[in-house]
């Protein structure tokens, strides 16, 4: 299954508050005219985008979640592959995008599958590391399932990695956080990494 990212338009803060005029000084700093016609509007798209951007600053896991939790019918893995996810590097502030694949094992209850698309968009709107944004998901699942077992793998390509810096266009970073069963059995592991490198492999 592929999800793509959930937030809204109504979601978003209409831009971000004092952006314009530092974005305009930015410009200037870099040796550009801010007033220049390619340039006038850019401020306040970028004070914008970066509303969007960081979206996931205004919302919590509840938000998130809505009324999406419901009483568990059964106790079998559920796999979610390929979620898109595109985040800003906090050590540099330039992109970082790529696929997020989780798992659970519930135990008294399930969540909606849309909602995993929206976890990870609220956790990825954020200035980030993939580190920590691996392990955030895993544990907004704990918290809100209580399941006996979470599984999160993502893979992200850097451009802090690809534009600047070493310039390895087709480096690419793979992170995992595993909790409960997944962490404490191998063939419930296995079962999922198998699940993830059939996706893997297609690519």
């Amino acid at each position: 299954m592929t999800i793509s990212p959930t937030i809204s338009a109504a979601d978003e803060r209409l831009e971000v508050p004092g952006l314009r005029d530092l974005t305009a000084g930015w410009l200037a700093a870099i040796g550009e005219d801010p007033e220049r016609e390619g340039l006038q509007k850019t401020p306040q798209r970028v004070a914008k985008a970066w509303a969007f951007l960081t979206a996931g600053y205004g919302r919590t896991l509840a938000d998130a979640a809505g009324d999406a939790v419901f009483a568990a019918e059964g106790s079998e893995m559920v796999i979610v592959k390929d979620i898109e996810f595109y985040s800003m590097c906090e050590h540099h502030m330039l992109p970082f995008y790529g696929r997020a694949h989780v798992a659970y094992i519930p135990d008294r209850q399930i969540l909606g599958l849309s909602k995993f698309a929206r976890i990870v968009d609220l956790y990825a709107r954020r200035l980030q590391v993939q580190e920590r944004l691996t392990t955030q998901i895993a544990d907004a699942l704990e918290e809100l399932l209580a399941p006996r077992g979470v599984a999160v793998l993502l893979e992200g390509v850097h451009l802090c990695m690809a534009m600047r810096g070493v310039q390895k266009q087709n480096s690419s970073t793979t992170t995992s956080a595993m909790r409960g069963l997944f962490k404490e059995d191998a063939r419930t592991r296995a079962e999922f990494m198998s699940a993830v490198q059939t996706t893997l492999r297609g690519r």
